[in-house]
């Protein structure tokens, strides 16, 4: 794809100018994402400057008009995300202008993004295919034990430090890429509840604070009574708080597991992808483990 963007562009009697995320407080950027009606607290942008790249859209005077986040894992991939624009200026261009910048910093990489039903149009004119739908599950928490829900075969119990390495290695197979540093940063945000079977990782779900409340992800797993048995222990932990789970699962037990805790689905968006598809970072095999729960709508 050719695209050669300019250094800035005209909306109506003024200017955009391209700023660096870095060195944009935080409290103007929550008040971008506050503007949009995104849940991100100022704390959760910073989670994810640390995790990525980024850049804003500025006006004249310096106001944040729009955003838009990278986040490369190895050499050939990277997924998309937090870009916004302010509602008067969606229909003018920027969000385009905001990718074609993007693209300049992610030549030669597959990208992932998960789209609202407003930005749809954007990505399907930038060459994104339609992937899969998101279901945005999320509510007040309950515990409760009566889905009939199959025994899994080992032990949950709590995760430590210690296992990080066997929970890098599992997120690996079940998003399809590495991406080692990401899980460090949200391990450190999150408890974790692992599933053991002679002492070896099955499955794993971390929770960390975010937005409303919290939210669970990732979570990876190689069928729905393991991804059930590894969430559980978060629903109990955060029963009557906000809870939330963001989900490629659109039927079965894990799906119907979430509105039975509390979580019925809020809202979709829909994956998309600019050049391999999700299948094709599938590595295939009965007891490969499948992402259950999106570590967020950002980071896939």
């Amino acid at each position: 794809m050719k695209l050669k963007p300019s250094g800035s562009l005209k909306i109506d009697a003024f200017s955009m100018r391209i700023g660096a995320i870095e060195g944009v407080e935080l409290d103007r950027l929550h008040a971008l994402s506050l503007s949009v009606g995104w849940p991100h607290r100022a704390e959760d942008w910073q989670i994810l400057r640390e995790s990525g790249q980024g850049l804003v859209a500025l006006d004249d005077i310096g106001r944040v008009l729009g955003s838009a986040m990278w986040f490369a894992h190895g050499a050939g991939f990277a997924t998309v995300g937090m870009v916004i624009t302010s509602p008067r200026l969606q229909t003018l261009g920027a969000g385009q202008w905001l990718m074609k910048r993007v693209f300049d910093n992610v030549v030669g990489r597959d990208l992932r993004l998960n789209a609202t039903r407003a930005a749809k149009r954007l990505y399907l004119s930038l060459d994104f295919k339609p992937e899969k739908t998101v279901y945005q599950c999320q509510g007040i928490a309950r515990a409760t034990w009566a889905a009939k829900i199959d025994k899994p075969r080992g032990e949950v119990r709590r995760l430590w430090a210690e296992h990080l390495p066997a929970i890098i290695a599992l997120d690996a197979a079940g998003f399809g890429v590495h991406r080692s540093a990401l899980v460090e940063k949200l391990f450190d945000q999150s408890v974790g509840y692992g599933l053991f079977d002679e002492g070896a990782l099955k499955a794993f779900a971390l929770c960390r604070p975010f937005g409303r409340g919290h939210v669970i992800g990732p979570v990876m797993a190689e069928g729905d009574t393991d991804a059930i048995a590894v969430v559980r222990p978060h629903v109990a932990d955060h029963s009557g708080s906000f809870l939330r789970v963001d989900t490629h699962m659109e039927s079965g037990e894990f799906a119907a597991f979430l509105p039975h805790s509390g979580m019925p689905v809020f809202d979709t968006v829909l994956t998309m992808s600019l050049g391999k598809r999700l299948a094709d970072f599938s590595v295939g095999g009965a007891a490969t483990p499948r992402a259950y729960a999106l570590a967020s709508q950002t980071l896939g």
